[in-house]
């Protein structure tokens, strides 16, 4: 039903891949000419413009799956995306500065030097230009549904690598196919990226718990195959998804084992991966940190202040 357009990224990942059908496109890729010079090429072989485009779904607000929303919007298209997505999308500097605020002061807390976590809060700042702001003309929640060509695709609003991700599942001959994003990928295990509290004074949310419930709903629902947003599709989902949670857990023990006493997240950054380049930083810190509130969700270790300093301590 979907055909995979591949957008080039100017990212590490490497490309996108947008989905079409009929009229409807899936994440579009991130607003460069490089990727418009390849989305226009693919249209055009299909005899489309982007004025032909009707609608545009995002699975989730990250630059290079949303990036040309905006210019297929003010071509006509209607653009359909969670509500937490849509707000975000809505005004990514805005989010931009209340991540950057958070997670510089966060990072600090945890052990990192003043000017490193200046630094790693900076850096995504490269993505706006990726990502030009878009309102949203139809905000979805889990449970809705969407017609795409006579096809009726369910909305599953899942928890993990990114806020407000939305999974697209639809019957195809007989069997079940999803759009899923970057929530499964097969040859990559997505990261759980940190997301800073809802509201300025809030708490920060457990992504990589709410990560796991939502990969371990998705291994219930037995897909036959997904449709990911990087690389090829998932043909064995229930086997990928639970490859997945067991090298998340295999990742938890490794960070149970680190903590043998007093131990800052930045301390397991760098127990579990060593020496990392300062781009890498907030994915290590991803890794620590999410591992560290599985193990903290299950009572194995316990969080205090010491000194200014977020500490984690096996639990007696």
């Amino acid at each position: 039903m979907f055909t995979r357009l591949s957008i080039p990224t100017p990212f590490q990942v490497g490309p996108v891949n947008a989905y079409l059908a009929g009229r409807t496109l899936v994440d579009p890729g991130p607003d460069s000419e490089e990727a418009w010079s390849a989305l226009l090429d693919a249209l055009e072989e299909r005899e489309l413009a982007p004025g032909d485009i009707d609608r545009v779904l995002v699975t989730h607000p990250h630059p290079d799956h949303f990036g040309l929303a905006a210019r297929l919007s003010d071509a006509g298209a209607t653009v359909v995306a969670s509500e937490p997505a849509a707000a975000i999308m809505r005004d990514f500097r805005g989010r931009y500065d209340h991540e950057a605020a958070f997670f510089t002061d966060f990072f600090e807390r945890c052990g990192m030097a003043e000017r490193t976590a200046d630094t790693v809060t900076d850096l995504p700042e490269a993505y706006i230009r990726y990502a030009p702001d878009v309102e949203t003309d139809r905000a979805v929640r889990d449970g809705d549904t969407l017609v795409v060509q006579n096809t009726t695709l369910d909305v599953l609003v899942v928890s993990g690598h990114a806020e407000g991700e939305a999974i697209f599942d639809y019957e195809a001959e007989g069997d079940r196919h999803a759009i899923v994003g970057d929530h499964v990928l097969a040859e990559i295990t997505p990261n759980p990226f940190l997301l800073p509290p809802p509201e300025a004074g809030g708490d920060r949310p457990p992504v990589l718990p709410a990560f796991n419930r939502s990969l371990e709903r998705l291994r219930d629902r037995e897909f036959d195959r997904l449709l990911t947003g990087h690389r090829d599709p998932v043909t064995a989902p229930s086997e990928r998804v639970s490859d997945i949670l067991a090298a998340h857990e295999e990742r938890t023990e490794n960070v149970r084992a680190l903590v043998d006493g007093p131990t800052t997240p930045v301390d397991v950054m760098e127990g579990l991966f060593g020496d990392l380049p300062i781009t890498e930083y907030f994915a290590g810190m991803s890794e620590a940190v999410g591992h560290l509130d599985v193990l903290e969700a299950r009572g194995a270790v316990t969080a205090r202040e010491r000194g200014g300093l977020l500490v984690y301590e096996p639990s007696s």
